[in-house]
């Protein structure tokens, strides 16, 4: 007995010296100037190599995927890992949101995968569409499975051990969210919950429940001032063509859909992200003074959409979308891909009380699709839903939350579930990820601060909702072997 307790007495020496190395190691750790930030908890690249097709037993080839870490938090040895997930743009860092009040409360390391082709995640040199094939949401659920294994181990080895698997937990908005909730239906034995925040789960191929959201959150006389500016803006469009694009600074849309895909998006995106009143109080005051609305539209999407979010025109233009180079604005030419390929959400004008123009519809998305990549090229939502199960999704501990005044939020789950709970955050500017970046999402909230919200206390009871969750299949998810530590 006395020798059996002295084995266990050395045995726990042992890992509280390992753990006494590791924590000294990882405080040794230099940071690059700027590594970390107000913005970011770290910006530090890591590199991870990963299979290139994961459906392929007989393709060996692998390609350079960028992750982070923040270590800052982690309660070692046993301190949950929160996988936060990476979409369709280039991954800079950690952002310092909502996710790191989280992980400081949990005594989480935090780690984030960068999404494959994108930032400095390309698997090939040339975005051709041939190269583009490897390019899919089913394959970047892969990338994070064998990731999570991969940092796993990892962890496993500067700890000195052997089998043991820290708590997961995987986070994501919008897109990535999306990826949160499939990954945790795909994969359930590797993480214990997710967060799907504003998770797009549902493709759909006419979404004219998009504008009509939109519509909604505008409010009758902003929707009204947006309707009309969208008629006078059509008509100059026949007539004036030219210099209405050029008073936009956006003369290189050649292609009429693509210029008016560009208006409706500056709407959408104060409307999305928080920032209502930016787009309609000088709409609807220029409306009631009787002053021209195609100048005031054309103000603000200078001033916040170009400007402010610094939204290039170009970014809508098919021939920039065909460039194959890989470039800082290649991520538009890659969504577009998987947009057409898999998703669509073809934000089409619905066929009553339309706010974009009705040229924006499903034809001119499918002749984007064909002209940007050739024939051949169509978004089987079908398959995708079938796959997944869109709204239907038969997950279990997931989180879903979506903003009141968010358009995406129709694509989103929203009926709750005992295994898989749905929160609507309700308030003048709750949009897109409010739980986890506040709002408005522009300039950007440290920690997700919800005080410029319309109703902090909204976006306060859906957090608590969220730690509560966490909290249980975090303790359900606990390993019963632990040992004297």
């Amino acid at each position: 007995m006395r020798q059996c307790c002295v084995m266990r007495l050395l045995s726990c020496l042992l890992v509280f010296l390992l753990l006494l190395f590791f924590f000294s190691t990882v405080a040794a750790t230099p940071r690059s100037p700027g590594s970390g930030s107000n913005t970011y908890l770290t910006k530090d690249e890591l590199w991870f190599s990963q299979t290139l097709d994961h459906y392929s037993p007989f393709d060996h080839r692998n390609f350079q995927q960028r992750y982070y870490e923040f270590l800052d938090y982690f309660r070692i040895p046993d301190g949950p890992v929160f996988l936060v997930i990476c979409g369709e743009y280039s991954c800079n860092g950690i952002r310092n949101d909502y996710i790191s009040v989280l992980a400081k409360k949990f005594g989480a390391a935090v780690v984030s995968l960068e999404h494959r082709y994108y930032g400095k995640s390309s698997p090939f040199k040339s975005l051709k569409t041939e190269n583009l094939r490897y390019l899919s949401s089913k394959q970047a659920l892969f990338d994070l499975a064998v990731f999570r294994q991969n940092y796993q181990d990892s962890l496993n080895a500067k700890l000195n051990r052997t089998k043991t698997d820290n708590l997961w937990f995987v986070f994501g908005v919008s897109y990535p969210g999306a990826l949160s909730a499939w990954f945790r239906l795909k994969f359930p034995h590797l993480t214990c919950g997710s967060l799907a925040s504003s998770a797009v789960v549902l493709a759909v191929y006419n979404f004219t429940e998009f504008d009509q959201q939109i519509g909604e959150s505008a409010g009758a006389e902003c929707k009204a001032a947006l309707q009309e500016t969208t008629r006078l803006v059509e008509q100059k469009l026949t007539t004036h063509g030219k210099a209405l694009k050029a008073s936009f600074n956006a003369a290189d849309l050649e292609i009429d859909g693509d210029f008016l895909y560009f208006l409706a998006d500056a709407a959408v995106t104060a409307i999305q992200y928080g920032n209502p009143d930016i787009l309609c109080k000088p709409l609807v005051e220029a409306k009631k003074d009787g002053k021209d609305l195609v100048d005031a539209y054309a103000k603000f999407v200078k001033e916040f959409y170009s400007g402010t979010e610094g939204v290039s025109a170009q970014s809508y233009n098919q021939k920039s979308l065909k460039n194959t180079a890989i470039t800082e604005d290649s991520s538009d030419r890659l969504w577009w891909f998987q947009v057409c390929t898999e998703v669509a959400y073809f934000q089409v004008a619905p066929s009553n009380g339309s706010i974009r123009s009705s040229k924006v519809d499903t034809r001119y998305h499918l002749d984007l699709c064909k002209n940007v990549f050739g024939e051949g090229i169509f978004p089987d939502v079908d398959a995708t839903n079938i796959y997944y199960g869109g709204t239907k999704i038969a997950g279990s501990k997931i989180i879903f939350t979506n903003g009141s005044q968010d358009p995406w939020r129709r694509a989103s789950k929203q009926i709750s579930s005992p295994d898989m709970p749905s929160y609507t955050i309700t308030c003048h500017n709750c949009g897109h990820g409010t739980d986890i970046r506040g709002c408005p999402q522009s300039p950007f909230n440290i920690e997700g601060n919800e005080k410029n919200c319309t109703s902090p206390d909204a976006v306060h009871k859906v957090r608590q909702k969220i730690i509560e969750h966490m909290d249980l299949w975090l303790s359900q998810c606990q390993d019963p072997g632990k040992t004297c530590i």
